[in-house]
C-alpha cells in the first residue's frame, strides 16, 4: 500500500527529500545485524513450538528474553542516530536544496521510527513462525494504510516538511509494534509462571543465532556497500533517483515474502518431522510459486520498465532518469528472489554453514568489484554488481545445497521450479510488447499492461506443473461443490 503513496511524496517534498527516505531504509539496513541473530532464531523456535520442541513456559521466556535484548539495542540505536544526526547532514550528505538543520532534524526522527522497527521485527519473526500469516497480513495492510494516507494528509494539510513526515512515521511505528505484541501474547498459552530473561534460554538458540548473525552480516556487506558509496559520492537528488529505482525493483519482495513466510514453518515443521517425501513435495511447491508469481512480475517490471514507471509517476522526467537503471535492479531481484525458498529450508535444517561460506567469498570478490565500479559508472554500475551476485547464487549456491538436502532434486528446481515459468513468462511478455499499440492514452496503456500481466502470469502457471495441478484440483473441487447433488 505504501509503495502506491510514493509518487505523491516526491510531489510534495521533492526528489531529493525523498532520498533521505532512501537513506531511512538503507539505515534500517544496516542495523539488522544487531540483534545478533536473534529474531530469526526466535521465528524458528516459534515454529518449533508448534512441533512440540518447546512448552509454554521455555518459549515465552525465550520471548521476553530476545524483547529485552533488541529494547536495548533499540533505544541504543535511536540515541546513536541522534547524536551523530549533525554530522550526517553536514559531512555525510550533499544536499543541494535541504539545509543541515533540516536534514539533521530528519535524522533524529528517522533513530526513533529505527527504534521502533526495529523491535517490531521481533514480533514479525514470532507471527511468521506461529503461522499467523493472515493476522499479520491484516495488521500490516492497515498500519500502511494508516500510514501512507496518514502521511499524504499530514505533507497536504499540515506540513509539506520531511520532518513531519518521519514523526508521522514515528507514530503509525508505536501503533504497529503494540498491535503485534498484543496478538503474539494472545497467540502464546498461559504460562505456568511469569515470563523472564534466561540465559538459559538464549544458550538454547546462540549456534542458530550466531550463524543467522554471520550470514546477515555479510549479506548486508554485498547488498548495502554500493547504497553507502552512492551515497556519499552522489548528490542527494540523484540517489533519490537510485532509492526510487530501488524500491520498484524491491517491491517484488512483496510478492515472495508471504509464500517463504508460508512456507517456512511448513518447513521447520517437516525436517522436525523427519518426514522428508512430505518435504520434498512442498520444497518444489514454494519453489514454483515463487518463480510464478514474483516471476512474472519481474518480467513485466524489466520489459515494460518505461510504460509502469510512466503509468506510476505521471512524471517523464522520473521515467528518464530511473526507468533503465530500476529493469536492471528488478532483474537482480528476481534472481534474488528464487534463493528465498532454498534458504528457508537450509534455515528450516538449521544449517547456516553454506551460506556463510557462499557470502565470504562473494564479499572477498564482489566488494572490491563494487569499489572499482562505483567511481566509475555510478549507480548504473552498481545495479549490474546487483545482478552478479545473484546471479552467482542461483548457478553455485543451489548446486551445492542440494548436495546435502534433497539430494537428487537439483535439476528438478532448475528445470521445472525455475526455467519452464520463467521462459514462458518472458515469451508471453515479449510477445504482448510487439504486439503494443503505439500511441496509446493513458488509461488504455493500463489495460494493456494489466492484460499482458494476466496473460504472463497465466502462461508462467501453465508451465509450473505443481501450479497447474494444483489449480487444476481446485477448479475440480469447485466444480464438485457447485453441481447439484443426486437425491
Amino acid at each position: 500500500m505504501s509503495f502506491a503513496f510514493i509518487p505523491l511524496y516526491i510531489r510534495f517534498l521533492g526528489v531529493e527529500a525523498y532520498g533521505l527516505i532512501g537513506i531511512f531504509a538503507m539505515l534500517q539496513a544496516w542495523l539488522v545485524p544487531l540483534d545478533m541473530g536473534m529474531r530469526p532464531a526466535l521465528g524458528r523456535e516459534m515454529a518449533r513450538f508448534r512441533a512440540g520442541a518447546h512448552d509454554s513456559q521455555s518459549i515465552r521466556n525465550l520471548l521476553r528474553s530476545v524483547e529485552t535484548i533488541g529494547a536495548g539495542i533499540a533505544g541504543a540505536v535511536g540515541i546513536g542516530i541522534w547524536a551523530a544526526s549533525t554530522w550526517l547532514a553536514s559531512d555525510w550528505l550533499r544536499a543541494e536544496k535541504l539545509s543541515v538543520t533540516t536534514v539533521a532534524r530528519a535524522f533524529a526522527v528517522m533513530g526513533v521510527v529505527t527504534a521502533l522497527r526495529f523491535i517490531e521485527d521481533i514480533y514479525v519473526s514470532c507471527l511468521a513462525g506461529l503461522e499467523l500469516q493472515i493476522e499479520q497480513n491484516v495488521v500490516l495492510g492497515l498500519t500502511a494504510t494508516v500510514r501512507g494516507l496518514g502521511a499524504v494528509a499530514v505533507l497536504a494539510w499540515i506540513s509539506p516538511t520531511v520532518e513531519a513526515f518521519f514523526i508521522w512515521q514515528a507514530l503509525v511505528s508505536l501503533m504497529t509494534v503494540t498491535l503485534f505484541a498484543t496478538l503474539v501474547y494472545r497467540a502464546l498459552p498461559r504460562a505456568p509462571k511469569r515470563a523472564r530473561l534466561s540465559l538459559e534460554a538464549l544458550h538454547g538458540v546462540w549456534h542458530f543465532a550466531a550463524g543467522m548473525m554471520a550470514i546477515t552480516c555479510l549479506a548486508l556487506l554485498l547488498t548495502q556497500v554500493d547504497k553507502v558509496l552512492l551515497s556519499r559520492l552522489l548528490t542527494l537528488k540523484e540517489y533519490g533517483y537510485y532509492a526510487l529505482a530501488g524500491v520498484v525493483a524491491n517491491s517484488l519482495y512483496t510478492l515472495s515474502l508471504p509464500v517463504t513466510t508460508a512456507y517456512y514453518p511448513r518447513f521447520t515443521s517437516l525436517a522436525t518431522l523427519g518426514n522428508q517425501t512430505a518435504l520434498c513435495a512442498v520444497y518444489h511447491q514454494g519453489a514454483q510459486l515463487v518463480s510464478v508469481i514474483m516471476g512474472s512480475a519481474g518480467i513485466i517490471l524489466i520489459v515494460f520498465h518505461e510504460q509502469v514507471m510512466l503509468l506510476w509517476t505521471a512524471d517523464p522526467v522520473l521515467v528518464q532518469h530511473v526507468a533503465r537503471l530500476m529493469a536492471v535492479l528488478a532483474f537482480g531481484t528476481l534472481l534474488n528472489g528464487l534463493m528465498f525458498i532454498p534458504y528457508q529450508l537450509m534455515l528450516a535444517h538449521g544449517w547456516t554453514t553454506l551460506t556463510i561460506k557462499v557470502n565470504a567469498v562473494a564479499v572477498a570478490i564482489l566488494v572490491p568489484a563494487i569499489l572499482w565500479v562505483v567511481p566509475r559508472y555510478g549507480a548504473t554500475g552498481a545495479a549490474w554488481i546487483w545482478v552478479t551476485l545473484n546471479s552467482g547464487y542461483v548457478f553455485f549456491s543451489i548446486s551445492l545445497m542440494h548436495r546435502r538436502l534433497l539430494p537428487g532434486e537439483r535439476w528438478r528446481w532448475y528445470r521445472n521450479d525455475v526455467a519452464w515459468p520463467l521462459t514462458a513468462a518472458a515469451a508471453t511478455a515479449l510477445l504482448f510488447r510487439q504486439l503494443i499499440p503505439g500511441h496509446l492514452a493513458r488509461l488504455d496503456e493500463l489495460i494493456w499492461i494489466a492484460v499482458s500481466s494476466l496473460g504472463v502470469l497465466s502462461a508462467a502457471a501453465m508451465a509450473a506443473a505443481g501450479v497447474r495441478n494444483q489449480l487444476a484440483r481446485q477448479f475440480s473441487r469447485a466444480l464438485s461443490a457447485s453441481l447439484p447433488r443426486a437425491a
